[in-house]
C-alpha cells in the first residue's frame, strides 16, 4: 500500500520505488523516499484515485465542515460569475477584481463553497485586522489569527505573509483552502514557500493588480492556479466603482534645482554609459547597484541618482500645486501621496493637516482614519503606506506628488478614492515635473487602461 505523509511543509510517499515516482517528486536518500512540495498533494492523490491505486492518506489533517455563511448582502452578478470559474477551474486560481468592488466576499463565497478549514493571508497587520473582522462576522465563529503578536489557529485563521512563511512547515496539513489577499506579494523567494509547503488542494489568489514588473506574477500559475477572472477598472466605473477622472498637473523646477538635477543625473547617466549598462533590461538595476559598489565613480552615480529624484519628488513648485488643488477642492476629502516621509512632513508642517506613514503606530493611525472617515480631517497625507488594503471611502480626490513608475502603484493609489458614493466624482491628480524622469514615467503608467 501506498502511504502519503506530511514531513515539515512536503510530501512523503511511503511503499513507492525510485522508478516509479509521480511527477515533482524526487528520491531522498536520507529517508530512502520519495520528496516532493506540498503543493503537489492535490496532483498526487488526484492521480492515485483516478488510477485505482492502493494508497492511504496520512497526510492532511483537515476535516470538512459545516460552515454557515450568515451574511445579508446578495452576491452581485460578476462576484457570482467569479466564484463560478474558479469553481470551474478545480477551485483554484486568481481572481483580479479592482479595489472597493468586493474581493473579501468573493473568498467569503468561496470559502463557503470549499467547507475546508481556511488559511487567509494578508500583507500587513492592518489588513489581518480587517480580515479577522470580516470572516468572524460572515461565518459568526471564532477566527484565529497569526502575526502581530498573536499565535492562535482555528478552522478559519488569518495570517500575515511573514507568519504564513515563518510556520508553513508546522502547519501546512491543516488547511484544504488557502487564500493568498494582494496575490502580487505571494511570487517572491521567501513568501513563495508559503504555497509551496501548504497541501490546501483548493487554492484562490486576489488582486487588483496581480501583474509584477519583474515578471513573477508567471508564477502564480503553479502557486495557486491559472488566472481565471478578470474585471478591470473601466468595466467597473460608474456602476460598481465611483466614475473618475485623471488630471496631469505640470510644474517646472526651480533654476537652482533644475541645475541641480541636471548635475546629479549627469553623474548617473554617465556612468551607465561608460559600464554599458542598459536600464531597460531585467537585471540592469542589479548590474548598476553591483558595479556602483565597486569604484569611486559608482558610488557617486548611485548618489547622484538618489539626489535627482529627491529633487524631483521634493520640488518647491509641487507645495504650490498641491496648495492650488486644496483649494480647488475644498469641499473635497483628499488623500495626497508621496514616494517619501520628508516630503509628507513637510505637507504635514506646510498645511497643518495630519500624516501616516510607516513611523505612525497603529493607535494614532486608526485615529487619523477614523477622523478622516466622519470629517473631522479633510486632508491626510501619506508616504506609500496607504497603497493597498485600506477601505476609504470618503475619499473622493487623490493627489500624487511622487511615488514609483510601477503602474501597480498608481492604480493602488486611484483605487483608494473610487469607493461608489452618491452621485460620487473621484478625480485624481499627477503632478508632475517636466524635463524630468516623471514625464516618462506618466506616459508608462497611462498605457494601463484605467488611465484612459
Amino acid at each position: 500500500m501506498i502511504i502519503l505523509r506530511y514531513d515539515r511543509g512536503t510530501l512523503l510517499l511511503d511503499g513507492v520505488p525510485e522508478d516509479q515516482m509521480p511527477l515533482g517528486f524526487r528520491w531522498d536518500d536520507r529517508v530512502q523516499r520519495p520528496r516532493a512540495h506540498g503543493l503537489h498533494y492535490r496532483d498526487t492523490v488526484l492521480g492515485y484515485h483516478a488510477a485505482s491505486a492502493d494508497y492511504r492518506d496520512d497526510a492532511r489533517q483537515w476535516p470538512v465542515l459545516q460552515l454557515e455563511h450568515q451574511t445579508q448582502k446578495t452576491a452581485r452578478g460578476y462576484q457570482t460569475e467569479a466564484v463560478d470559474s474558479w469553481r470551474a477551474a478545480g477551485r483554484k486560481g486568481v481572481v483580479t477584481l479592482p479595489t472597493g468592488t468586493g474581493k473579501s466576499f468573493v473568498a467569503e463565497l468561496c470559502i463557503a463553497d470549499a467547507q475546508r478549514p481556511t488559511l487567509v493571508v494578508a500583507p500587513t497587520i492592518d489588513l489581518v485586522n480587517q480580515w479577522v473582522a470580516v470572516l468572524s462576522s460572515a461565518f459568526g465563529i471564532e477566527v484565529g489569527m497569526l502575526g502581530g503578536g498573536s499565535h492562535e489557529v482555528r478552522d478559519i485563521t488569518v495570517s500575515t505573509y511573514d507568519s504564513a512563511y515563518l510556520h508553513a512547515d508546522r502547519y501546512g496539513d491543516r488547511f484544504g483552502l488557502v487564500i493568498f489577499d494582494e496575490v502580487h506579494h505571494l511570487p517572491s523567494e521567501a513568501y513563495a514557500q508559503a504555497a509551496e509547503m501548504c497541501l490546501a488542494p483548493f487554492r484562490l489568489g486576489l488582486s487588483a493588480t496581480p501583474e509584477r514588473a519583474d515578471g513573477l506574477h508567471q508564477e502564480l500559475e503553479r502557486l495557486i492556479g491559472p488566472f481565471c477572472f478578470e474585471r478591470g477598472i473601466q468595466d467597473m466605473r460608474g456602476e460598481f466603482l465611483a466614475d473618475y477622472e485623471v488630471r496631469r498637473f505640470e510644474v517646472e523646477l526651480t533654476p537652482d534645482e533644475a541645475d541641480r538635477y541636471l548635475e546629479a543625473r549627469a553623474a548617473y547617466r554617465d556612468f551607465l554609459r561608460g559600464r554599458r549598462i542598459f536600464m531597460g533590461g531585467k537585471n540592469g538595476w542589479g548590474r548598476f547597484l553591483r558595479e556602483a559598489s565597486r569604484s569611486t565613480a559608482g558610488r557617486a552615480a548611485l548618489s547622484g541618482h538618489r539626489e535627482a529624484r529627491r529633487i524631483v519628488h521634493q520640488a518647491s513648485a509641487k507645495l504650490d500645486a498641491l496648495d492650488e488643488i486644496l483649494q480647488k477642492h475644498a469641499d473635497g476629502r483628499v488623500i495626497v501621496f508621496t514616494n517619501d516621509n520628508a516630503t509628507v512632513y513637510r505637507i504635514c508642517r506646510t498645511f497643518l493637516v495630519p500624516c501616516i506613514t510607516h513611523q505612525t503606530d497603529a493607535k494614532e493611525r486608526r485615529a487619523i482614519l477614523e477622523g478622516f472617515q466622519d470629517g473631522t480631517y479633510r486632508v491626510v497625507a501619506t508616504s506609500r503606506v496607504l497603497n493597498e488594503g485600506v477601505d476609504l471611502p470618503a475619499a473622493d480626490v487623490g493627489v500624487v506628488l511622487s511615488g514609483t513608475s510601477t503602474v501597480r502603484e498608481h492604480v493602488q493609489r486611484l483605487g483608494r478614492i473610487l469607493r461608489p458614493g452618491q452621485d460620487k466624482q473621484a478625480v485624481l491628480y499627477e503632478v508632475i515635473t517636466l524635463d524630468t524622469t516623471e514625464e516618462a514615467a506618466s506616459e508608462r503608467r497611462r498605457e494601463h487602461d484605467a488611465y484612459r
